[in-house]
């Protein structure tokens, strides 16, 4: 299973049930994009092609491929004129389960690349954050690790993983109209049955 959060002000989940979507998410450009519109909120292919270094025309066919998916959809009204094109995200998270596509050998691939491709973002970020954790002020006593060993049912962790996603969107949907500056902070958990 995989959850994507983004700071969209609504509890709305997609379940991806398609692989053509799941094959959309594993490409490292359109996850960025994705990325970037959960922390920025709808953007056009050119803000979206500055924000991940990529041309724009790349970024305009990235975004046709995730439309086409169902995971993100024109905003019109946002346009200034006939040739401008926004882009939002569908839902603030998406979530699947490989069990889900057990009868489906190619939406399987699809869905272990898609979580392979998200854990190795998720890794990049923290390895970025450690090699230059020594300029980073008051939010190296501000950022955490944390790891423990739990014993826990199958149903047990589903309702941990609960817990947890409900605890981070709260943190997220909280108002903050307080008027203190704020930097986008990315927090990863994972759960699963292992040994020492």
């Amino acid at each position: 299973m995989s959850d994507q959060s983004g700071p969209v002000g609504h509890e709305t989940v997609q379940t991806v049930t398609d692989a053509k979507a799941l094959a959309a998410m594993a490409n490292p450009f359109r996850s960025r994009m994705l990325d970037a519109l959960s922390v920025d909120g709808p953007s056009t292919a050119s803000a979206l092609a500055k924000r991940t270094g990529q041309a724009v025309g790349s970024a305009s066919h990235h975004l046709k491929v995730l439309a086409e998916a169902g995971l993100v959809v024109e905003v019109p009204e946002l346009a200034r004129d006939r040739r401008e094109r926004w882009w939002r995200l569908v839902a603030p998270a998406t979530r699947w389960s490989r069990a889900e596509f057990a009868g489906d050998v190619s939406a399987v691939t699809a869905a272990l690349a898609a979580e392979s491709l998200a854990l190795q973002r998720q890794f990049e970020r923290a390895r970025d954050w450690l090699s230059n954790d020594e300029s980073a002020g008051e939010w190296a006593d501000a950022a955490f690790a944390t790891q423990i060993w739990l014993e826990l049912t199958p149903q047990e962790l589903l309702e941990l993983s609960a817990e947890l996603v409900a605890l981070t969107r709260r943190w997220r949907d909280r108002a903050m109209d307080d008027g203190l500056e704020r930097e986008t902070v990315f927090l990863f958990a994972r759960g699963f049955p292992a040994q020492p």
